[in-house]
């Protein structure tokens, strides 16, 4: 649990993206051939304003000098979260964490890139998103069922389940003999 609650600090305390995410900027500017200095310029500018914050409610990020923008999602908001990379990230050590909302959008709301432990802030946020951060006891892990080491349920939530079982059974039984009752009486109706 100190180990997590250290992993929590060390996430909280990033602020910048690394230097590298600057070569991979001017490596895709140098694409552009003599272009280049057009391109390099608001990469330039957004990789040295680039900032984000993660705090206990969610993420912030924000970048730009003439255009000041900056997003911010709760990770109650959170529906998906994914890793990508092309060749030129893996090469430096970078990926790209594409967060997902219910905004109805097909794209990322966010898009967290020139960061070197995309992995842990990964399993971070898929922690915080599930509601299972350590030190509350969240309506993520109350919802869970208690698996024992060897796999099956513990006694006491196999119980739960059953009667759970039992009860959503007598239900559905009284729902069916409801609408038998109902078919048998549209069938009487009808034959007379």
């Amino acid at each position: 649990m100190n180990t997590s609650i250290s992993d929590d600090q060390r996430i909280f305390a990033i602020e910048r993206p690394d230097p590298k995410l600057m070569t991979y900027y001017a490596l895709g500017c140098l694409l552009a051939g003599p272009l280049f200095p057009i391109f390099i310029l608001p990469a330039y500018f957004r990789y040295h304003t680039l900032r984000y914050r993660f705090d206990a409610e969610g993420i912030s990020m924000r970048w730009g000098i003439l255009f000041r923008r900056e997003i911010v999602v709760s990770y109650a908001r959170f529906q998906d979260i994914h890793l990508s990379s092309n060749v030129v990230e893996r090469w430096l050590g970078l990926a790209r964490i594409q967060i997902q909302t219910a905004s109805g959008s097909a794209k990322a709301e966010m898009i967290i890139e020139g960061l070197l432990e995309f992995e842990a802030i990964r399993d971070f946020l898929y922690s915080r998103m599930r509601g299972q951060h350590s030190g509350t006891g969240t309506m993520g892990q109350a919802a869970a069922p208690s698996i024992r080491p060897g796999g099956g349920l513990s006694a006491e939530t196999a119980g739960e389940v059953a009667a759970a079982l039992r009860e959503l059974a007598g239900e559905l039984r009284g729902v069916r003999e409801v609408l038998e009752r109902r078919a048998s009486g549209d069938r009487k109706d009808g034959g007379q």
